[in-house]
């Protein structure tokens, strides 16, 4: 069975094309700036690193970067902590609005979403979402999403109308791991580089105990998938077997249960949430940028 390649990046002419493609949609509308939500994880600090290189890059025209930290009752201090420090770094304007009262404000008309995390989460990743669209309508800024390539075009592990309701993509080209590469080119902090994703929407959640598998299980899945390997094959591919295995001797020893049974059912999983994917973006498929990509 032919062997799945991975793309690898040259990461400054990446950078400099994501910069390009960011300070072409800027001039396109108009607008002063970008708008971008800190979480303190890697993709929107690398996100928001690419965008600030960028205008410090292009000064012909004076544009202005934003971040904006917003906090729900499930975030923990180091998330607002690790935020600041981004914005500290990179020596852009921050505001920190705490937006809990505005998710409680729900209760009188969608009561039953408190009932249940999981929709109580995305109602979350929703307020955040008007917070943040109406501070760039307001300062006439683009607002620039911070999801990468595994996680919004790879199996669509993001909220509608939430953190997927942006203006453009800038890190949309790159997986996670190019995401991480990406960071420590950068020369962002290695706490931020190796923070453990997750999506702070619920208690105690990560990405890793939602899925079950990491995002480079996604990458080699989705990389196989584009070409040319079915589905049977990529279960049973000495890649995918080698690097799922232990993800899911892990899963079992830290959850006390196993949510899959094989790489097999790894890569349908993945496969049915590319498919959901797909639908997501027949409703909104923000813009991002070409970059230059090398398979070896």
């Amino acid at each position: 069975m032919k062997r799945i390649q991975l793309p690898a990046m040259d990461c400054e002419a990446v950078s400099r094309e994501i910069g390009d493609f960011v300070v072409r949609q800027v001039a396109l509308t108009g607008s002063t700036g970008c708008v971008v939500g800190l979480s303190g994880g890697v993709d929107s600090s690398t996100a928001a690193a690419l965008i600030r290189r960028a205008f410090t890059r292009h000064t012909a025209a004076e544009y202005e970067l934003v971040g904006y930290i917003l906090p729900s009752s499930l975030n923990k201090v180091d998330d607002i902590r690790d935020a600041e420090t981004v914005a500290t770094v990179l020596g852009i304007r921050c505001e920190t609005h705490v937006i809990e009262p505005a998710v409680e404000g729900f209760r009188a008309t969608n009561p039953e979403v408190f009932e249940h995390p999981y929709h109580r989460g995305n109602l979350i990743s929703r307020v955040r979402a008007n917070v943040l669209s109406t501070k760039a309508a307001t300062e006439r800024k683009v607002l620039a999403g911070t999801g990468n390539k595994d996680e919004d075009f790879g199996i669509g592990y993001y909220t509608l109308f939430g953190d997927g309701a942006v203006h453009m993509s800038p890190i949309g080209g790159l997986s996670k791991r190019l995401v991480r590469e990406m960071a420590k080119y950068l020369g962002l902090p290695d706490a931020i580089v190796h923070r453990t994703p997750t999506a702070g929407l619920e208690p105690g959640q990560s990405d890793y105990g939602d899925l079950g598998y990491d995002y480079d299980v996604v990458e080699l899945v989705s990389e196989g998938f584009n070409q040319g390997l079915t589905a049977d094959e990529l279960g049973r591919h000495d890649q995918v077997v080698a690097l799922v295995s232990p993800q899911l001797r892990h899963y079992r020893q830290v959850f006390g249960k196993p949510k899959f049974t094989g790489a097999a059912q790894v890569v349908a999983d993945i496969l049915r949430r590319h498919e959901l994917a797909r639908g997501k973006m027949t409703i909104i498929h923000p813009p991002s940028p070409t970059i230059t990509l090398e398979y070896r």
